[in-house]
């Protein structure tokens, strides 16, 4: 069923007007196939003033679009860049024993050729900035009354401002390819415990997390007590401690996100399977062990190796990577963890 306004003379000026934005050349040639959304999203706009939103409402609307707009811009020009996320508390002072090592994880991190993304402001955030140099650094900053403006370490072109919270959260899942948490508060646990509930969930792509802390603070280990609990209490699955890692150590932080990658590159679910992408073709013992060790969250059939998907190719996504595919159970998300790190294990010249 179309997503219009239910008036074809009205719908019929809507199309003329985005085929019109299509018509004047002033955009990427490989989005003239997606105004049926940029139609949709004009439709939203438009039923909201049928609706009689209140204004409250139309303007947290108006400044959430606002603000993914210009994001989605200012990341879209480093889109080939892997980026690592440093979250950590904004009270953390520069004689800290924590803001070193987020400042020499940065370093070590851009060495490695990747960018760093931050809150933009102080503490640790602040370190990760300094370590990553303003031309390697983002800095994705809230508004606060107590905390406007920036650090000195970002360059301009890389600040994006937000009003919201939770705006500025989607860009920092979406746009990073690893986590590095650090000490931190309310907004830093905030943080961790939405991670963590978005790769659990399966609302976010896996990607690895790293607990990191200078070493004697021991600020992680009351929060691998409450952890416990709920494991004791089955609220979590022994697996989902898969899904981060505890580390006091730049060089093992810096190893457990590369290796992550090392072999594997993406998922995406294709016709109801998951379709994992990985550098190297997997050779048939892997799959023999993989069917072996990772049957529990197969709901039917087998893992196996296959071609690229009718899907992929029609959208050119990732066309040059190898593939498996499974009927994934969608809830055993350490489980799944567990079996990207499996794939990495084999080596190059297996």
């Amino acid at each position: 069923m179309p997503y219009d306004l239910g008036d074809s003379a009205l719908d019929a000026k809507l199309k003329d007007l985005v085929d019109s934005v299509l018509a004047d050349g002033n955009h990427h040639a490989d989005h003239t196939h997606d105004n049926d959304i940029i139609g949709e999203m004009l439709v939203s706009g438009l039923k909201m003033l049928r609706d009689d939103t209140d204004r409250g409402d139309l303007k947290l609307v108006n400044s959430a679009l606002k603000e993914m707009r210009y994001s989605f811009v200012v990341f879209s020009q480093y889109r080939n860049t892997p980026k690592v996320t440093i979250f950590g508390s904004a009270r953390t002072q520069p004689e800290d024993p924590n803001y070193k090592l987020a400042a020499e994880f940065a370093r070590t991190m851009t060495d490695a050729r990747w960018m760093v993304i931050t809150g933009a402001g102080p503490g640790i955030m602040e370190a990760g900035n300094l370590g990553a140099g303003q031309e390697l650094g983002f800095g994705v900053n809230i508004r606060l009354p107590f905390e406007s403006e920036p650090n000195e370490y970002i360059h301009e072109s890389r600040v994006i401002n937000f009003k919201y919270f939770f705006t500025r959260k989607l860009m920092f899942v979406k746009e990073s390819d690893a986590f590095a948490i650090f000490p931190g508060g309310f907004g830093t646990q905030d943080e961790a415990f939405e991670l963590l509930t978005l790769m659990q969930t399966g609302k976010s792509d896996m990607h690895p997390i790293v607990l990191m802390e200078a070493e004697g603070t021991g600020y992680w280990d009351a929060w691998l007590g409450f952890i416990t609990e709920l494991e004791k209490q089955g609220m979590i699955s022994p697996d989902d401690r898969s899904l981060f890692t505890l580390t006091n150590s730049i060089e093992d932080a810096s190893d457990e996100i590369r290796n992550f990658y090392s072999n594997y590159h993406s998922m995406r679910y294709v016709k109801g399977r998951l379709v994992l992408r990985m550098h190297r073709p997997p050779k048939p013992d892997l799959i023999k062990s993989l069917n072996t060790e990772f049957s529990d969250i197969v709901s039917t059939g087998q893992i196996e190796a296959i071609d690229i998907t009718p899907d992929e190719t029609a959208s050119d996504d990732n066309v040059e990577l190898h593939r498996i595919r499974l009927h994934f159970n969608r809830r055993n998300f350490g489980r799944l963890r567990m079996l990207i790190d499996r794939i990495n294990e084999t080596p190059e010249d297996a």
